[in-house]
Order: structure tokens, then C-alpha cells, then sequence
């Protein structure tokens, strides 16, 4: 039998790792904080004060989804949030907790619609129209008309500036993501995309989501933004891209306005990072729903059957 001094020496040797162990994993969470604070001031320092949103205090009263699920509006301007921008992209996400699922509907600009307090005009048009004379009520005023329209509800909006979605690419993957261009592109984007597999840094991943000069048209475009997303989804939960996170953040705050808290990001990004994250994509309108026709004072628009849209919705987001 051990002796009374021996088993006393054991206990204090076992006591003496313990706090030991204690210790390191204590500094590893002081460093893995301290690291996570310089690669997010690191990010915040690489953006340009002057090519901020600036958006505060934006109207907008959401709608919590009844089944859980978070549905968030996500809009894409060209203008740094001038009073005459319009929105060059209108996307929904809806993010399924049970399932690790996010849904993206895609809803094409030139859709004709009832305009809540205005006439009729082409979609994107809302959030021009609720922002004039510095109202600050486009996001609200777009949520009203997609609610009117397609009977769709939204708990918060996240509006991104290009110059960010740039920022972001780079910031995420600085060598560039893979891409694989169907056809020269060039027309009113700013700069020459050829055919074939290749690697774009945010500029050409930018133009290559916003081109829509082909036989195709908008809704090549739309198209496009969806492959993009996917590909940026898969950089973002790699273990690449989560290491990039906190930098991430930092970058692209300045050019991000939204109602979602930090915590709320935190939470989503949490649950998504814990699983498999699976992505579906629909387009509003869907085929067959819609014919092509021309206003005055209007242009080039999309008369679509609204319910069938709105079924088609449903069926899409209940799958």
C-alpha cells in the first residue's frame, strides 16, 4: 500500500496540473480574443471613412416569421446612398435554423408592381421613391410594396454597397474565386470579361454578377448573382474563410446598413458555421408567369401574374 507522503504527493501533483492546464487553455482564450480584436480593428483600418453608407436611423418595420425561420431583405445599391439611388439588386434569405437551410429568392428590378401611396412602376422604383427628400424610408417603403405584391413579410434588411461587395471578395479570398465565364462580357460594366474558368478579384466578380447585356437579359443577371453568392458561401465556411471572419467583419461594416444587431449576426453565423449549410435559389417571377411589356414613363417592365407568384413563394419556402 502506498504511503500516507506518496499519496499526498500524488494529489498535489495532480492539483498542480490542473492549474496548469487551467492556465493555457485561459491564455489561449485571451489570445484567441486578442487575435480576434487585431484581425477586426486590421479590417476596419483598410476601409476608406469616405466610402461609408452612412445610413442611420432608416424606417423599417419588419415582421418576425411565425415558424421560426428569419427572413432578411437584401438590397444591393450603386450609389453609396445617395438620395437618387436606386437598387440594383433585390434578393430575400431566409434561413431555416431546424434544417441549416437558407432559401434565396431573387426578384427581378423591372417587375411592374403596386407601389403602396404611388402608382404603378417598376420595382426597384420603391426604394428610390420612399427616399426622396431625405425621408429615409426606402427600405420601408420596398418592404410595403414586396409585402403588397407577394404577400412576403421580412424580420430585418441588410443593404450593401458595391464598393463593399468588392471589399469583401478581397478581404476573403485575395486570390480570387473561380468563376467560369459563359461568354465575353463587356457592355456597361467597366472592363472585359472573357470566356472560360478563371480566377476574379471583387472588380470582375462585380461586373460579372451585374452584367445583363445578352440574350438573357435581367434575368441572366439574376442568374449570375445566385452562382456568385454560392461560390462566396462555400469561401465564407471554409476554414479558411472562418479564420478570415473577424477581419471580414471589420472590412465590410463601413459599407453594410442593416437592423440586425452584432449579436444577431453572431448567432446566425454560429448556427450555420455548426452544420452542413445547404443554399436553394428560386427567381421571381418564376417561368410562364409573366409577359414583357412597355409603359410610358415606364420603359421596359415585367407584368406578372401575382398569385401564382405568390404560390409559387409559398411552395418554396415551405419545401
Amino acid at each position: 500500500m502506498e504511503s500516507r507522503v506518496a499519496k499526498k504527493k500524488k494529489k498535489r501533483s495532480r492539483v498542480r496540473w490542473r492549474r496548469v492546464f487551467l492556465m493555457l487553455f485561459l491564455l489561449l482564450i485571451v489570445a484567441g480574443a486578442g487575435y480576434t480584436a487585431y484581425q477586426y480593428y486590421a479590417g476596419v483600418h483598410q476601409t476608406d471613412p469616405n466610402d461609408a453608407l452612412n445610413m442611420d436611423n432608416l424606417e423599417f418595420n419588419g415582421k418576425k416569421d411565425a415558424n421560426g425561420r428569419t427572413n432578411i431583405l437584401l438590397l444591393g445599391i450603386d450609389r453609396r446612398g445617395q438620395e437618387d439611388s436606386r437598387t440594383d439588386t433585390i434578393m430575400i434569405a431566409q434561413y431555416d435554423p431546424k434544417n441549416n437551410q437558407v432559401k434565396l429568392i431573387s426578384i427581378m428590378r423591372d417587375i411592374y408592381a403596386e407601389i403602396p401611396g404611388y402608382r404603378n412602376y417598376k420595382i426597384n422604383t420603391a426604394y428610390y421613391l420612399g427616399n426622396l427628400k431625405n425621408q429615409k424610408k426606402g427600405v420601408e417603403l420596398l418592404r410595403q410594396t414586396l409585402k403588397a405584391n407577394f404577400d412576403i413579410d421580412v424580420q430585418y434588411y441588410a443593404l450593401v454597397d458595391f464598393q463593399g461587395f468588392v471589399k469583401i471578395v478581397d478581404t476573403l479570398a485575395p486570390q480570387g474565386i473561380e468563376m467560369n465565364v459563359e461568354h465575353k462580357m463587356s457592355e456597361n460594366i467597366g472592363l472585359t470579361l472573357y470566356p472560360g474558368k478563371q480566377l476574379m478579384h471583387g472588380k470582375q466578380l462585380l461586373a460579372y454578377a451585374r452584367f445583363r447585356h445578352d440574350a438573357q437579359g435581367d434575368f441572366g443577371r439574376v442568374a449570375r448573382q445566385q452562382k456568385v453568392l454560392k461560390a462566396l458561401q462555400s469561401e465564407v465556411f471554409s476554414v479558411n474563410g472562418i479564420a478570415k471572419a473577424p477581419k471580414l467583419l471589420g472590412t465590410i461594416q463601413p459599407y453594410i446598413a442593416t437592423n440586425m444587431s452584432k449579436m444577431n449576426i453572431l448567432a446566425l453565423a454560429k448556427d450555420a458555421v455548426g452544420g452542413n449549410l445547404k443554399v436553394k435559389t428560386m427567381t421571381v417571377p418564376v417561368a410562364g408567369t409573366y409577359t414583357n411589356v412597355s409603359y410610358p414613363g415606364v420603359g421596359a417592365a415585367l407584368e406578372v401574374d401575382k398569385e401564382k407568384n405568390i404560390e409559387a413563394i409559398k411552395q418554396f419556402l415551405d419545401e
